[in-house]
C-alpha cells in the first residue's frame, strides 16, 4: 500500500539517525518561517517510497534527497536547491551549480562516508515538536 505524496511542497528526505542531516533539516526550518518544504526520515514509510520511486536503494542511506515539482535530486544538488528557495542572502550559494556535479559529489561523497564518525548518529529518527509535526511526513 502506497501513502500518498503531496505535491504541492518541496520534500526534502534526511537520514533520520544522522546528527547532520538532523542539523541540515533544523538549519533549513529556521529559514523556513513560511513551511515551504515538508520533510520526511529516508528510514520512514514514506521515504522508502520516494527512494523507490526515484529507483534508489532503500537499504544504503549515503545522500539526502529532494523531491520538487516531480524531481528527485541527491546529492550537492540537494543543499544547493534547498539554498536557492530560501531567503535573505542563500540564493546567492546556487551560484555553485557552476562547478562540475562530479567534484561538488566526489566533496559531498567524502563528508558523506564520515559524517557518523565526525558528527555522531541518533539511536531512534528526530521526533518533531508538535508546532512541526505538520511538517513531517
Amino acid at each position: 500500500m502506497t501513502t500518498p505524496v503531496p505535491t504541492d511542497k518541496p520534500i526534502l528526505l534526511f537520514d533520520g539517525v544522522c546528527n547532520l542531516c538532523n542539523g541540515f533539516v533544523q538549519f533549513v526550518i529556521r529559514r523556513d518561517p513560511h513551511g515551504k518544504f515538508l520533510f520526511a526520515a529516508l528510514q520512514s514509510e514514506i521515504g522508502r517510497q520516494l527512494l523507490r520511486q526515484a529507483q534508489l536503494p532503500t537499504d544504503e542511506i549515503s545522500t539526502v534527497v529532494l523531491y520538487d515539482k516531480g524531481q528527485f535530486y541527491t546529492h550537492s544538488d540537494v543543499g544547493l536547491r534547498v539554498f536557492r528557495q530560501m531567503g535573505g542572502l542563500w540564493p546567492v550559494l546556487y551560484g555553485l551549480m557552476i562547478v562540475p556535479k562530479f567534484i561538488r559529489d566526489r566533496i559531498y561523497n567524502w563528508i558523506a562516508r564520515n559524517r557518523y564518525r565526525w558528527f555522531g548518529q541518533r539511536e531512534t529518527c528526530m521526533i518533531p515538536t508538535p508546532e512541526l509535526k505538520a511538517r513531517f511526513l
